[in-house]
């Protein structure tokens, strides 16, 4: 993993992921998580860590946004998603695995909270609600990944791009003007179309007055017919 460990005052019971996940920790464990816990903060750009890295830890997103990819044997990149804040970007084989199966880099300058993998493999063994929690999450987060694959898969030229573009701008920022944080060539692997394509399609949202585009920022001005678009072309 790529990074330097930051200082920081270690507050896990206010921690917006206990809600959601680790409440079914006793304070001994919690408070063992959070003495033993490093953050990492990354810039844009930088690698948390490459496909084929060790799995060191159990590491979830704190702040920031990254994308999860594959690259193939020509060297080509396939993204498998956009994670956001307490997503665990470590998640898909970490119990399973003893290498990272896929590649993670930061889209916006991000923050990573890593615990060790072992001593979070025996907190699994000997506590039952948390298993059962972390299956519920592995699963949701495979059936994220499968759901947008099929989403994409299904739509044409134009569905495809329009459906990204509602992606970032319901799910990732909850506005209609955002610094799109991926590159034409980044969408293109998302979608499985070349940059050309995207390009192009682009452009032709924005003739259309769809979309408004001022450098990376990206102004969705008709929600309504970008999202026509996206489920009919």
């Amino acid at each position: 993993m790529e990074g330097h460990p930051m200082d920081s005052v270690c507050d896990c019971s206010q921690c917006e992921l206990r809600k959601a996940f680790f409440d079914s920790f006793s304070d001994e464990d919690l408070g063992d998580i959070c003495r033993n816990k490093t953050e990492f903060p990354f810039l844009r750009g930088e690698t948390i860590f490459r496909e084929g890295d060790l799995i060191r830890y159990f590491s979830y997103l704190k702040s920031g946004l990254v994308k999860l990819f594959k690259t193939d044997p020509a060297g080509k990149d396939q993204i498998i998603t956009i994670a956001g804040p307490y997503d665990f970007v470590s998640l898909l084989g970490v119990f399973s695995d003893t290498h990272q199966s896929y590649s993670v880099s930061v889209l916006e300058d991000a923050v990573l909270c890593c615990i060790d993998i072992e001593r979070m493999r025996e907190i699994a063994l000997r506590n039952a609600r948390f298993s059962m929690n972390l299956m519920e999450r592995m699963g949701a987060v495979s059936n994220k990944i499968i759901r947008e694959g099929l989403e994409i898969r299904k739509r044409n030229t134009h569905g495809k791009v329009a459906y990204i573009l509602l992606k970032f701008c319901k799910d990732i920022y909850g506005e209609c003007i955002f610094d799109l944080p991926v590159s034409r060539r980044e969408i293109a692997e998302n979608i499985g179309m070349t940059t050309e394509n995207v390009i192009r399609t682009l452009s032709e949202l924005r003739k259309e007055k769809v979309i408004r585009i001022n450098g990376k920022e990206i102004e969705v001005v008709d929600p309504a017919a970008l999202e026509r678009i996206s489920n009919y072309g």
